[in-house]
């Protein structure tokens, strides 16, 4: 996919949490669009660190939005995997259990972090400074 055809048919987020509602909570934080008129956002979901790993090696996504504090294979190890393993892996945001685990998020290559409890403003402002960014 071309920039100017993501840029048409909207970013495509792959959003990685064994908790559903962590999902939703990240999907209701950032919402339908980054900007009003702008097109919509592509979700997908993955539950498992398996899927994500598939999907990510698959492509085309413009951002990776991964639960550090999901069971049995937490965000910030699948982000340095990722990170390693995947050519041009797209940008990762990293959602940490505290403000204190940044350093952590760090080692793990992560391109941002927004610690819990989840605020919908720095959300949503991670993921489209991450899009933008990877965009430019």
């Amino acid at each position: 996919m071309t920039a100017s055809e993501a840029l048409a048919n909207g970013p495509r987020i792959l959003l990685y949490s064994d908790d559903r509602t962590v999902r939703e909570q990240v999907r209701l934080a950032v919402g339908p669009r980054l900007r009003a008129h702008a097109p919509a956002i592509e979700w997908a979901e993955a539950a498992t660190a398996a899927a994500v790993v598939t999907a990510a090696d698959a492509g085309g996504w413009d951002l990776l939005v991964l639960d550090g504090e999901a069971d049995k294979a937490g965000g910030m190890g699948l982000a340095r995997q990722l990170k390693n393993e995947v050519y041009e892996c797209p940008p990762i945001l990293v959602l940490t259990g505290r403000a204190e685990d940044a350093w952590l998020a760090s080692w793990s290559l992560a391109d941002a972090v927004v610690p819990r409890p989840l605020d919908a403003v720095s959300v949503q402002a991670a993921v489209a400074g991450l899009l933008e960014g990877a965009r430019a």
